[in-house]
């Protein structure tokens, strides 16, 4: 039966139930840690991988899906003469969109395949990826699927707080001697995505700058309350759910009980280059 069908990739932070229930299509990136390689959610999970990650001598490498898998999935998914819709992680983060526009390219269906880059990643894709598929429910064209995209994309916010910059020194995105220079300051780092770009927001040290980082979050939560529908707080770490953020979740609540709080664990792809402990909180207003 002919429809709009949603792709997206694994590092889209969704749960079990909500790609079963909007029939999404997810396409897993592989990721290359203690000498062997995996896709991301197939072969392993994401507590087995921050496991192995925190084994590991040497920065996991991640890879976008194959030119071949992309392929694929875009034939089976039009051969019923569907549209699609394929939302993935920012071309900053990743060669994902870039290899699916040439996948688009190779099949000859760029009238049926529509590729959005999502300028985010985790829930703020997971989000994008939702609102399109229920619109795609109401029965809306792609077109408006699209718009209704760019209007979020405008109010995404992105809030990542780096507690541990080991992989940041190992990927080589602080040279080696500013590295051990913060970590000696007991530095954190918050980033943020505007307009898809990577950029460090702020430099602190310590609890009260992660604090402040926190308060700062819950404080744009409020002055938006009312216009926020669904927040989500991804985390990586050794130990389950930190308590810390699930004290976090219970203070967005406080603020407006409606809005709908996912606190998960984030992907391998997140992971490796955000690092051990690190947290991120992510919304959009409407």
């Amino acid at each position: 039966m002919s429809r709009i069908k949603i792709l997206t990739d694994s590092s889209a932070q969704l749960t079990p139930e909500e790609i079963e229930k909007y029939d999404i299509t997810v396409v897993p990136l592989s990721v290359t840690v203690g000498g062997n390689t995996y896709l991301d959610g197939i072969e392993i999970s994401r507590q087995e991988f921050v496991k192995k990650m925190s084994e590991s001598a040497e920065l996991p490498k991640t890879s976008q899906p194959s030119i071949g898998r992309l392929v694929d999935t875009i034939n089976d998914l039009t051969s019923d003469g569907s549209e699609v819709i394929g939302i993935f992680l920012a071309k900053v983060l990743s060669g994902t969109i870039d290899a699916a526009r040439q996948a688009v390219k190779l099949t000859g269906k760029s009238d049926q395949v529509h590729i959005v880059d999502s300028e985010l990643t985790d829930r703020a894709e997971g989000l994008q990826v939702l609102e399109a598929a229920r619109d795609a429910e109401k029965g809306k064209s792609v077109s408006e699927i699209i718009d209704h995209l760019e209007k979020i994309k405008k109010t995404q916010r992105l809030r990542l707080m780096i507690v541990n910059l080991e992989n940041v020194i190992k990927g080589g995105r602080l040279g080696p001697i500013s590295g051990k220079i913060a970590n000696m300051l007991n530095i954190r780092i918050e980033l943020q995505m505007p307009n898809g770009e990577l950029k460090v927001a702020k430099k602190g040290r310590g609890k009260k700058f992660m604090m402040a980082f926190d308060q700062r979050v819950l404080d744009d939560i409020e002055a938006n309350k009312e216009k926020i529908k669904e927040v989500g707080i991804s985390y990586v770490s050794l130990d389950g759910v930190p308590q810390k953020l699930l004290d976090f979740a219970q203070k967005i609540k406080d603020i407006n009980s409606k809005i709908d709080v996912l606190v998960r664990e984030t992907s391998p792809i997140i992971a490796t280059h955000a690092g051990m402990d690190a947290y991120a909180i992510l919304y959009y207003t409407e």
